[in-house]
């Protein structure tokens, strides 16, 4: 078997299962959700690393120095805000080509520090080395919560929400990876929101504080994928009406509805957070959060009993293939 064949996360299952599974002690979380917990007094420690590959994740002369070091940062906070955790720390290791301009790394630097800032979360060290090929970041954040939410957690007649709007990153990474299409105004929003994603720190903690959220993650990967996660972990299925997605105006003005509907489920690095509510809760829940946050926590669908390991997906009430592959970087 070829590792194309396996996949990204059947490649994480099949070592995680074979070399891991008892090693843990009580209280501990390992591999399988968006944070590690780590037991502790007051509260639990939540641990997450992310990578980040110069052309696999990012083309470096597209995003820029200073956007860089703000994504790179923002996609690991987004695990610890799916958790409910408050950051505490970051650790940064970087491989650098050594023709690298001192300037990129600057601006680097300093978009690094925009999200340290914001959220108090210094950064406490890290890694450098040289690298014979492109740019490579790994970034591992810790963050602690009283309240912490896992993916194992949603039950049957849930709402499932998200945050937030879909699929712009995923408009956006087709204008990077393809220079032929033309780029006006609507195009720089769909970048902007490809290179510039915002932890939503504040709404995941806001969140973690209410009992009837049952389960949370961030969407790195698209609904189609991310929610799946869910799904197994929850020992649960679920179904997505489409038509109920939240697409900006821009997405609905630029693209016919299949297309929003396939970036919204399958585009990935939206990273909103995708939640399951207790139905009889989700009214009162939904009127807090949007007089907290300005926005509504948007309904998206429903946990149902288990029955299948595939999403449905409906719009106008009727069953539609063609939205059930999220990304996955070893198939994609």
């Amino acid at each position: 078997m070829k590792l194309k064949d396996l996949g990204e996360f059947g490649l994480i299952e099949r070592f995680s299962e074979k070399y891991f599974s008892e090693s843990l002690s009580d209280g501990f979380l390992g591999i399988g959700d968006d944070c590690a917990v780590i037991p502790a007094l007051g509260g639990d420690f939540l641990v997450s690393t992310d990578l980040l590959t110069e052309n696999v994740h990012f083309i470096k002369d597209e995003i820029g120095g200073e956007m860089l070091g703000k994504k790179s940062l923002a996609v690991n906070l987004s695990d610890l805000a799916a958790s409910g955790a408050t950051p505490v720390a970051s650790f940064l290791s970087i491989a650098i080509p050594p023709e690298t301009d001192t300037e990129f790394l600057d601006l680097f630097f300093k978009g690094y520090a925009f999200w340290s800032k914001k959220f108090n979360c210094p950064l406490l060290g890290g890694d450098t080395t040289k690298s014979a090929g492109g740019l490579t970041i790994n970034v591992t954040v810790i963050g602690k919560a009283k309240n912490k939410k896992l993916r194992s957690g949603a039950k049957p007649g849930d709402v499932i929400c998200v945050t937030g709007f879909l699929g712009d990153s995923a408009a956006g990474l087709e204008f990077v990876i393809d220079p032929k299409k033309k780029r006006d105004k609507n195009a720089e929003y769909f970048i902007s929101r490809h290179h510039n994603p915002e932890p939503r720190i504040s709404e995941g903690k806001f969140l973690a504080d209410f009992q009837s959220v049952h389960a949370m993650m961030d969407i790195s990967d698209g609904i189609s994928s991310d929610l799946k996660h869910i799904m197994k972990a929850s020992e649960v299925s679920a179904v997505v009406e489409l038509d109920k997605l939240p697409l900006s105006p821009l997405m609905t003005e630029c693209y016919s509805l299949r297309d929003a509907y396939s970036f919204a489920t399958s585009g990935g690095e939206d990273y909103e957070l995708l939640l399951t509510v207790d139905s009889k809760k989700f009214a009162e829940i939904s009127e807090k959060f949007e007089k907290k946050f300005s926005k509504p926590l948007y309904a998206i669908g429903t946990i149902t009993e288990k029955k299948s390991t595939e999403i449905v997906f409906l719009e106008n009430s009727f069953s539609v293939n063609g939205f059930s592959n999220g990304f996955d970087h070893f198939t994609a």
